[in-house]
């Protein structure tokens, strides 16, 4: 086995690169957190020590037994978006069951959970920690959350004031990097379809705003007033847009049922896609590659962010002292058929080439 050592003082992008694991895995292998491989564990281990890095020692997790309920919404489980959810849910479970926790579910209504009701859920299933799942919780339950030092994780969520530990998809550069491709395709009157109602939706808002400002583009920005009827809101709202011919040539939707809705309108207005309107989604939504012509989107790793939850659960319980941690995973562009080069563009680029 080749051993190996450095000339100067080891940092832990030292340890990354000779055990090929990320940084971020590293530092979660140091820190004795869960949800780590006994092989990645072995080799992290390692390598820090054949270089020299000094490992604190730090207590060991006891993750066996541990018992969270999981908050969800009713009308995000049973809605459009139950499938986004349910994907998150997947990652919560297998974390405890690899974990040797148990993981509770409820549906509640977020618009009118109270601290009385959590009591109550928290008595019935003797948890030990919450996961609030797609909730923004109003101030005075934050409050007895703080107070009680309850272990709280936000899943799918992002605490403005970072009071709590949380974990979402990167909304802010996902909605610009899906912005830019509009512009890039030669776009430079866009839409952005939204229902700004919670802190990582409106981050998604403002990603939009920042590659339009920087670019110069025209926008205007679509609030739809409810999540029942996504799909549908949607559609009206875009055939009214039509009807008002005001030379937008592309819509970038908040997520991809709002985008099967602005494409129905499109579609029902005889205008092709993309020759005549782009269209990107975000989620990557199991509907995203079902329309015609397959929707171009963001990708997120639902499971993954009920993975890093549950590993930041663990991490609290640990440590209830800790700092919070605010983690954001990584989205990706889905190359569908819904965005193209505008034939004008790519006669500036053979003009400039």
């Amino acid at each position: 086995m080749t051993r190996v050592s450095l000339s100067r003082r080891p940092r832990q992008t030292d340890i990354a690169r000779f055990a090929g694991v990320s940084v971020s895995t590293v530092s979660r292998v140091l820190a004795n957190e869960p949800g780590i491989s006994t092989n990645v564990r072995d080799q992290v281990i390692r390598i820090a020590s054949e270089l020299g890095y000094s490992i604190r020692p730090v207590p060991a997790v006891q993750p066996q037994n541990q018992r969270a309920v999981a908050l969800i919404p009713v009308d995000h489980a049973t809605g459009g978006l139950g499938v986004f959810y349910e994907g998150i849910l997947n990652g919560l479970r297998g974390a405890a069951a690899r974990s040797g926790g148990t993981l509770l579910p409820r549906l509640v209504r977020s618009s009118s959970l109270k601290v009385s009701e959590l009591e109550q859920t928290l008595s019935e299933t003797d948890a030990s920690g919450v996961f609030l799942v797609g909730i923004d919780p109003p101030e005075d339950l934050c409050g007895w959350l703080l107070e009680s030092k309850l272990p709280t994780v936000w899943v799918n969520g992002n605490d403005p004031n970072l009071q709590f530990d949380c974990v979402s998809p990167a909304n802010f550069y996902g909605a610009r990097l899906a912005t830019q491709h509009l512009i890039d395709a030669g776009h430079r009157r866009i839409l952005h379809f939204t229902m700004s109602h919670r802190h990582t939706i409106r981050e998604r808002v403002r990603g939009f705003e920042a590659a339009a400002a920087k670019n110069g583009v025209t926008t205007r920005i679509v609030q739809l007033p409810s999540a029942s009827r996504t799909s549908t809101e949607a559609c009206e709202a875009m055939e009214a847009i039509l009807l008002e011919d005001q030379g937008f040539t592309a819509v970038f939707c908040m997520n991809d049922m709002m985008a099967v809705g602005v494409m129905e309108a499109i579609t029902n207005h005889h205008l092709s896609i993309p020759q005549d309107f782009a269209i990107m989604g975000f989620d990557d939504l199991p509907c995203a590659a079902m329309t015609m012509p397959r929707l171009t989107t963001m990708h997120v790793d639902r499971e993954a962010i009920g993975q890093e939850a549950y590993h930041l659960m663990q991490r609290r319980i640990a440590d209830p002292s800790a700092d919070p941690r605010k983690v954001e995973l990584a989205v990706r562009l889905v190359e569908g058929a819904t965005v193209q080069a505008r034939a004008n563009q790519s006669k500036n680029r053979e003009i400039l080439a």
